[in-house]
């Protein structure tokens, strides 16, 4: 049963203490990108024996396999795919960044340049549950920024296959290139390449332990998104919020895993025992109510604030991944929202709509890292780069402006350099 806490001090500690319990994956994840590293595709075949159950013929995911898998799912959850793509690309196209220029009249240039990844690497996870929402979210940004090259990989069945809806998905978002590799395996893979998969400049998506923490060992040698922990999902709410669908909208993230957290912040005890009523009615009812019974159990919270905006404390102090503001006027409230991932608005705006089809990204920073960092978008595919031009009477005019602070660095080849031009 999901506690009710009647006195909030230390909301963080409360909430993500059971989250920190990690068993330590370093050393095997370690061995594992290594093997990559040496031994290539031979690895990849081997540890798709080991951990996949399945003995592959190929990596690469076909364009008869495409088809097959197009042929399989029903045309309506393809519509359903096209219509979920159009609102993520109209979203996200809004992000695209134009670069810029200084001309001044003493022959002076300065400007940015912005320019795309080359190859964005997708990790779509398989394992408990398939994500076709993942690949959407992961691979249009990735190309409305222009990337030349999205790869993507995801494990096999122990058919040898790809579910048919990620592939499904990764057509209707324009992945270029699949392969048939999960774990830290594929981490490992898009990091350095092997004869099969290229090397990619930037790895992003949620995985596993095994998976975040080769993307923490492999950054440097390639960016990546973020380190993704368990889902997390934060409901604010009075008693004029219906209980019943707000225990379905924290039971939509407790069904992820068993490590993820799901919080009501409530200024009514009474809310917060019809709320936990219904947690115990709904959860007997979910195809997944054995993850969703230890995560509500675990890791689940309700907090019993004063007032609504002492909620609001709360929610920025926890900087949750989704935040629901299941309010009369949530817009009145939206401005004081300083740290979250992801914000849902009103008392129809389930957590659900941003995960699959409203446009916004569902790729979010857990843990609280939304204090300081942003969900995945158009901005991750790119990079930007400087440029600067000086004519020579333009140089001549800050040469011992460089000079002179060079020298108070004690660097003074860098002074020599912006003089030595006018020495003759």
């Amino acid at each position: 049963m999901i506690k009710i806490i009647k006195d909030v001090y230390d909301t963080r500690a409360e909430i993500f203490s059971a989250t920190e319990k990690k068993v330590d994956v370093s050393k095997v994840v370690t061995d594992i990108i290594e093997k990559v590293k040496t031994e290539g595709d031979k690895a990849l075949y081997g540890f798709a024996e080991q951990f996949d159950k399945v003995k592959l013929d190929s990596l690469v995911v076909t364009k008869e396999e495409m088809d097959e898998a197009l042929k399989e799912v029903d045309s309506e959850f393809i519509a359903v795919l096209e219509r979920a793509s159009e609102n993520i690309r109209e979203f996200h196209s809004k992000q695209k960044r134009e670069g810029f220029e200084i001309r001044k009249q003493n022959g002076v240039i300065v400007g940015q340049k912005i320019i795309p990844i080359e190859r964005a690497g997708l990790y779509v996870p398989g394992g408990t549950a398939a994500y076709p929402s993942t690949v959407l979210m992961d691979a249009i940004p990735a190309k409305i920024a222009g990337c030349e090259q999205v790869v993507m990989v995801t494990p096999p069945n122990k058919d040898g296959k790809v579910n048919p809806v990620i592939l499904c998905a990764a057509k209707v978002a324009g992945v270029d290139k699949i392969y048939k590799v999960g774990g830290a395996q594929a981490i490992a893979a898009l990091a350095y390449g092997t004869e099969s998969i290229p090397k990619v400049d930037k790895i992003v998506g949620p995985g596993n332990a095994f998976v975040a923490e080769a993307k923490k060992q492999v950054f440097g040698k390639v960016s990546i998104d973020m380190i993704a922990g368990p889902s997390e999902i934060m409901v604010i709410a009075d008693k004029s919020a219906n209980a019943k669908h707000v225990a379905a909208d924290l039971l939509s993230q407790a069904e992820h895993d068993k490590m993820a957290s799901a919080v009501l912040v409530t200024d009514s005890l009474e809310f917060a025992n019809a709320v936990s009523s219904q947690l115990e009615i709904q959860i007997d009812k979910l195809e997944r109510k054995e993850i969703a019974r230890a995560s509500i159990d675990d890791n689940g919270k309700i907090f019993v604030a004063d007032s609504i905006e002492k909620a609001i404390e709360i929610a920025n102090a926890i900087a949750p991944e989704h935040l629901e503001i299941c309010l009369d006027e949530p817009m009145k409230y939206l401005d004081k929202i300083k740290h979250a991932g992801s914000v849902f608005l009103g008392k129809n705006c389930p957590e659900a709509l941003g995960d699959y089809f409203a446009g916004t990204n569902h790729t979010l920073p857990t843990s609280g890292t939304a204090r300081f960092s942003s969900p995945l978008s158009v901005d991750d595919f790119i990079k930007k780069t400087q440029y600067i031009y000086y004519d020579k009477d333009a140089l001549k005019e800050v040469a011992n402006d460089v000079k002179y602070f060079a020298e108070k660095e004690g660097l003074t080849a860098h002074a020599k350099s912006a003089t030595v031009r006018f020495e003759d």
